[in-house]
């Protein structure tokens, strides 16, 4: 079962996306966006409807949450750059601190969930690129509109539904089988006013595979009182630098953005390559990039540039450049990269604090 609390280690997207009706993406209006252009944006729900607003300069909102439980990654810089994306055309960006689920499902206090939000997230999505006159920010926990409209939700679902979709047991605590309604309220909260009447606005929300058992459920309440069911994007998770999940919980597997460089060092010349046994076989043979993750962190992230990133690919598959020489680009790459973000941030400090 894939929910948002437990991925496997490995997903096929073809298979998921045939069983949960998700589309393939295929619009070319957006080329310019590197993630969309390298098909790492790979699904989608009703795209059509925020691609049509878009054209029509119509406004609309975007919702992408946080969950307040670990350090910030690559993994997570990705769903930024995709705000980044759409704060082009639209100032309605909403981000809600999943700080309720954290408590019922993590068991993280909600002090602790505000600490990591403001010091791992919200200074992070600030610095990487975020207009804070663009974004609202806000606490579940303290939102009373959404905890209304939670509470008005709830009655357009029932245990069993709960059950088929995320797989609750008896021992799972009330809270955490609330805490998907309170995500349902998230997502749709845009296309309420603040009376709790409907307030039509297309609203599109860019996830991970994992979260679309919540994007299953909004659609079906949406419908159920009546108003226009969210749309919704789906992209691929990095791979973890060892080659299967990366994870917060696993510093190993993630390169986090407060890392040093020291740190960064270590685990990029420790992580998983598409390289050979042996020297003589990679020049042989060619690496595999498809099977690296170094090749991954180019490809997402660090190198926009198509035809610098065509150039590595032939490069490792002819057997030219070896892994030793790839890590070393990969880590200097990193360690520009977040040497900027670290002086960004201490520049957003104060505006961040605002936000909260």
């Amino acid at each position: 079962m894939l929910t948002p609390w437990e991925t496997p280690e490995s997903i096929d997207y073809k298979e998921t996306m045939e069983k949960f009706g998700i589309k393939e993406f295929n619009f070319n209006e957006f080329n310019d966006f590197h993630l969309f252009r390298r098909k790492i944006i790979f699904g989608h729900r009703d795209f059509e409807r925020i691609l049509e607003a878009i054209k029509k300069n119509d406004n609309f909102a975007v919702v992408s949450g946080m969950m307040p439980s670990g350090k910030m990654h690559f993994g997570h810089k990705m769903v930024v750059d995709i705000l980044k994306f759409y704060q082009e055309f639209t100032d309605k960006i909403y981000i809600p601190i999943a700080d309720l689920e954290a408590y019922w499902a993590r068991n993280i206090s909600f002090e602790k969930a505000k600490e990591i939000a403001l010091n791992e997230y919200i200074i992070n999505y600030l610095a990487l690129g975020l207009d804070p006159e663009k974004v609202k920010i806000y606490l579940q926990s303290k939102n009373e509109k959404v905890k209304d409209l939670s509470l008005r939700l709830a009655k357009r679902t029932n245990f069993n539904e709960m059950k088929a979709i995320y797989g609750f047991t008896g021992e799972t605590n009330i809270g955490h089988v609330f805490a998907p309604i309170v995500q349902v309220s998230d997502i749709l909260n845009p296309e309420f006013d603040e009376n709790l009447e409907p307030s039509p606005l297309p609203v599109v929300v860019p996830v991970g595979i994992d979260q679309d058992p919540h994007i299953r459920l909004t659609r079906d309440i949406a419908k159920r009182v009546k108003i226009t069911p969210p749309s919704s994007t789906y992209h691929r998770f990095m791979r973890g630098l060892l080659g299967g999940k990366m994870s917060s919980s696993k510093p190993e597997t993630a390169i986090f953005l407060t890392d040093s460089p020291e740190v960064v060092k270590k685990k990029i010349f420790r992580a998983k390559t598409g390289g050979r046994e042996t020297l003589e076989e990679h020049k042989k043979y060619g690496g595999i990039p498809e099977e690296c993750v170094i090749y991954e962190l180019f490809l997402y992230h660090l190198i926009l540039d198509d035809k610098e990133l065509k150039e590595i690919y032939e490069s490792c598959k002819r057997g030219e450049l070896t892994c030793g020489k790839c890590k070393k680009i990969a880590y200097n790459k990193v360690v520009e990269f977040l040497k900027e973000l670290k002086e960004r941030r201490d520049e957003v400090l104060d505006k961040a604090l605002e936000l909260i």
